[in-house]
């Protein structure tokens, strides 16, 4: 029998080629393709940080047609001068219609992991397809027909942000579950926009307390303006305000600046904790169905630890003060009828409103990571307040809201690094604040004008053609982001241009922090007797002054924006940076909050170092 031929490369080929042919035509189904296992180098990763790992937020990317049509309008579209004072009052909230947070769905003990999980995926998904829907319908509402010239008279309406991710809205739900009390931080500046309908729909059935942050930046006038204005539209609801920092020793200034320490003072502090404490005893109480029952009166028993030491809250001197007692794998309590062990208090609020900040003034030490750049705290962690009471801090999510994605990053909800549409930001911004007097910006157009001034004399009331000038000078979104740039001295690597998204950034991110103060008042509020006209909702403060020294970055900070790096940006058409951050020029204000360390997030590499020498 002769020897059977071994197939040569060339017989492979063609097999392989017929095969691929089949396969096209439908005669022969396709092989499954295996997955390609990446070999890991160094230690093995425990479960715990490979869950951490997946809490990165998701949101849309905004289309390149959006992007390149907002850039031309901010060249194009002129800003009202004088900002009419209506802007002051908060309307940014779409009323027609509400989103929902998306809720877990029913389980029981006897399921197992693997199906609560396709429980939660099928049902998350079905949301996330709803929610899409409703905004994309939220979006073609909005009119924006050119005049009779054929000219657009205003933006377009930008998508809104929420979060996507379905691993990030789980650690709500586990904090939820374990919370007997909820504090829901909402930032003073602009509150409405951080307790939304759909957030206020999902604690409807659960103990919740309203806390006003950041009470130094907005000032007690709006504070309390807010605290009036909630309490008639949550009657049943608990209104705090809270300052986490204080100033440190005249002695202590680093690079000239003031330094802060956590810390609550003792009024707001007592206020936060009278609260919790009243809360506390309405759950003691039975509900009136129970008390009507003699028999289910007998064996109630209250879902929280009855006796709590408030003395030693207030202190807050135990050992345990501040210790981690928990996190992503903190075991789940049993429904038993035993007294609780703990009182559990969650903190739930939006990325970058102050609820790592409160828990530090609250302990009087850095215990727990605070940071300006919004999502720092990526797993919800447990700590002790007292033996008595322990305190959840959740990770910032994005709620659902008909809300554009300008005031979103206004209000520093999103981080910056993920803000494409630097130019219909700034064009947002300046349409509620004169940013051209809060960084004493030149126009572009009159560089050249100002250089040559009249050296005759005039009469007494007249002015220079360059005054003149400056004075009628229209004011774009462009005019300002050139005119900051080049007061900075920061042009693009390629072009040489002024460089508007370095300009942008830096802006935004100063609005954001508190560095540059301002404030909304609460919606249909007259407020002419602290109107400043054509001021808009800015707050000018003595601090606001220009020529300070840039923030440096930490060495922790430097680490920490390696999880940020995921960027939505878009070069623009030159190739340059579209995404560099740098530090804002104006120093940091008096106010508490500017104890936070300033976090930089350079995405870019297209500046070189002698350039960001420049600044």
């Amino acid at each position: 029998m002769p020897p059977r031929k071994r197939p040569t490369s060339t017989t492979k080929k063609k097999a392989a080629t017929k095969l691929k042919r089949a396969v096209k035509r439908g005669d022969v189904a396709p092989e499954a393709k295996q997955p390609v296992k990446h070999k890991h180098r160094g230690p093995p990763v425990s479960e715990t940080v490979q869950a951490s790992r997946q809490l990165q937020s998701k949101f849309v990317t905004l289309p390149a047609h959006f992007l390149e049509e907002t850039r031309d309008l901010a060249a194009a579209l002129t800003l009202t001068r004088p900002i009419p004072n209506e802007v002051r009052c908060f309307t940014s909230i779409d009323q027609e219609a509400t989103l929902t947070c998306p809720r877990r769905p029913k389980w029981r003990f006897d399921m197992s992991k693997l199906e609560v999980e396709r429980n939660e995926e099928g049902l998350f998904s079905k949301w996330l397809s709803s929610t899409d829907q409703a905004v994309e319908e939220w979006q073609k509402r909005w009119q924006n027909a050119p005049d009779d010239q054929g000219k657009v008279l205003k933006m377009p309406r930008s998508t809104t942000y929420f979060e996507r991710n379905l691993e990030v809205w789980r650690q709500l739900w586990r904090v939820t579950e374990i919370s007997q009390i909820i504090l829901v931080l909402l930032d003073s500046r602009a509150p409405l926009l951080h307790y939304p309908p759909s957030l206020a729909a999902y604690l409807s059935d659960r103990r919740v307390i309203l806390v006003l942050t950041k009470v130094d930046i907005s000032g007690p006038e709006r504070a309390g303006e807010w605290t009036r204005y909630f309490n008639q539209l949550y009657p049943t609801l608990r209104i705090v305000q809270v300052e986490s920092y204080i100033e440190k020793e005249a002695s202590s200034v680093h690079q000239g600046r003031k330094q802060h320490e956590p810390h609550i003072p003792e009024s707001f502090r007592h206020r936060l904790l009278e609260a919790i404490r009243q809360e506390h005893a309405e759950m003691l109480e039975p509900p009136e169905r129970v008390k009507a029952n003699p028999a289910r009166l007998e064996s109630w028993q209250p879902p929280v630890k009855r006796d709590i030491d408030w003395e030693r809250v207030m202190t807050a001197d135990s050992e345990k003060t501040g210790t981690v007692v928990g996190g992503p794998t903190a075991p789940r309590e049993d429904d038993t009828d035993e007294e609780p062990k703990f009182l559990t208090i969650g903190l739930i609020g939006q990325p970058n409103v102050g609820k790592s900040s409160l828990l530090n003034a609250l302990f009087g030490a850095h215990k727990v990571r605070a940071s300006k750049t919004p999502g720092k705290t990526k797993h919800f962690q447990t700590l002790f307040w007292t033996p008595d009471v322990r305190l959840v801090d959740c990770p910032g999510l994005v709620m659902p809201n008909f809300v554009p994605m300008e005031m979103q990053v206004l209000a520093g909800i999103l981080p910056i690094s993920r803000v494409s549409a630097v130019p219909s930001c700034i064009h947002h911004a300046a349409e509620l604040l004169p940013l051209e007097k809060v960084y004493r910006i030149s126009h572009p157009t009159q560089s050249t004008a100002l250089d040559v001034v009249d050296k005759r004399t005039w009469r007494n009331g007249e002015r220079s053609s360059a005054e003149a000038m400056t004075k009628e000078l229209s004011w774009t979104a462009m005019d300002v982001l050139t005119g900051y740039a080049d007061a900075k001295g920061w042009v693009t690597a390629k072009a040489g241009r002024s460089d508007i998204h370095r300009a942008g950034n830096a802006m935004l991110r100063s609005l954001a922090e508190g560095r540059v103060g301002w404030a909304f008042w609460p919606p249909n509020m007259e407020t002419t007797e602290d109107a400043q006209d054509g001021m808009g909702i800015w707050i000018p403060r003595a601090e606001d002054e220009e020529g300070s020294s840039e923030d440096e970055e930490s060495e922790e900070d430097e680490r920490a924006k390696i999880a940020d790096s995921e960027s939505l940006e878009e070069s623009d058409d030159e190739g340059e940076s579209a995404s560099e951050l740098d530090a804002a020029s104006l120093r940091v204000g008096a106010g508490r909050f500017g104890a936070l360390q300033n976090v930089e997030e350079v995405e870019s590499s297209d500046h070189s170092e002698e350039e960001a020498n420049l600044s």
